[in-house]
């Protein structure tokens, strides 16, 4: 037989074991419990609130991705496609099919398709919400460009004109998203959740790193009637957001300083990234300002003439 103190140690031993087995059958039981209570997500699918908001904010840039791919290249948007995956929210304003060769045209094609399917990935982890209401004129993407060049154009700069322009509206687009990625990835909970956005952000890099290669390609080009390169608009494109995002440098042009490329030896920087060549990274509240084009969470306009959705952009709205 053991010492009254052995058996004194044994004793709290059952109990601590107890302890952690009963508090790991309640951790099992919590993240059992249907989708309320703190849990969120889609069918089968159970998050914490956190990820969920993390996960369903960049709906809203998937959202804007889509229409414009999607009319761009084929003529029509998401409710031809999938009327389901909008939600029943309203139909994007000024979506046209623009005039692309047949190469950029079939490269929009697998752009558009692409978003779809990110929608759909979203969708069936969390519940998200329908559409927001998308402007995505000819009229919009030409403030943007004024904006950026700080000029007045004539002719108005139009995105589905040719090929060129349409090239460097999307400039303007997946890259916000893919810094959002990048800042939301250390944020969240969940593998399940992780893993979602770690598929989303190689895509979105992929349509970044496309679209880069294809206007660095076109970088001494004229844009119509401006007398402005591509290399030099993508310059005045990135120091807006910068500008817009008010959180320094996380947004580069295809041509940049001597000593900023790439390990300080290259000025061409097909594809942007800090002094490590790493991806930068944004928060919701940053590419809101960019995408309203008012540097200011709290100050709708933009892409978005109503407003972002989702808990993330609702909070700064109230």
């Amino acid at each position: 037989m053991g010492s009254p103190a052995s058996t004194a140690v044994a004793a709290v031993v059952v109990v601590l074991l107890c302890g952690a087995s009963a508090r790991a059958q309640d951790m099992d039981k919590e993240w059992a419990r249907p989708p309320y209570r703190g849990f969120f997500g889609g069918p089968g699918s159970m998050l914490p609130q956190s990820d969920v908001d993390l996960l369903e904010f960049p709906l809203n840039l998937e959202y804007l991705e889509t229409e414009f791919f999607c009319w761009s290249a084929l003529g029509y948007g998401l409710d031809a496609i999938d009327a389901n995956l909008t939600g029943g929210g309203p139909p994007s304003i000024g979506g046209q099919s623009a005039s692309l060769t047949p190469f950029v045209r079939d490269v929009a094609t697998q752009f558009c398709y692409q978003e779809v399917g990110h929608l759909r990935a979203i969708k069936q982890t969390v519940r998200g919400f329908p559409r927001p209401l998308l402007d995505i004129s000819a009229a919009n993407f030409g403030k943007i460009i004024e904006q950026a060049l700080n000029a007045t154009l004539d002719p108005p700069f139009n995105p589905y004109e040719n090929s060129v322009n349409f090239l460097i509206a999307s400039y303007i687009i997946p890259y916000v998203g893919l810094t959002g990625y990048v800042g939301a990835n250390p944020k969240l909970l969940t593998p399940q959740a992780r893993k979602l956005l770690a598929g989303l952000l190689g895509v979105e890099s992929a349509q970044d790193a496309v679209i880069r290669t294809l206007l660095y390609e076109r970088g001494m080009t004229r844009v119509a009637s401006y007398g402005v390169g591509v290399a030099e608009v993508t310059a005045h494109i990135s120091d807006l957001r910068n500008a817009l995002g008010r959180r320094g440098v996380k947004d580069e042009g295809l041509v940049v300083a001597p000593g900023q490329g790439p390990e300080g030896v290259t000025v061409g920087n097909v594809i942007a990234g800090d002094h490590l060549s790493l991806a930068y990274d944004r928060t919701p509240e940053e590419i809101l300002g960019i995408v309203y084009g008012t540097g200011n969470p709290a100050q709708h306009g933009g892409f978005f003439p109503q407003g972002a959705d989702g808990r993330i952009a609702r909070g700064f709205l109230v």
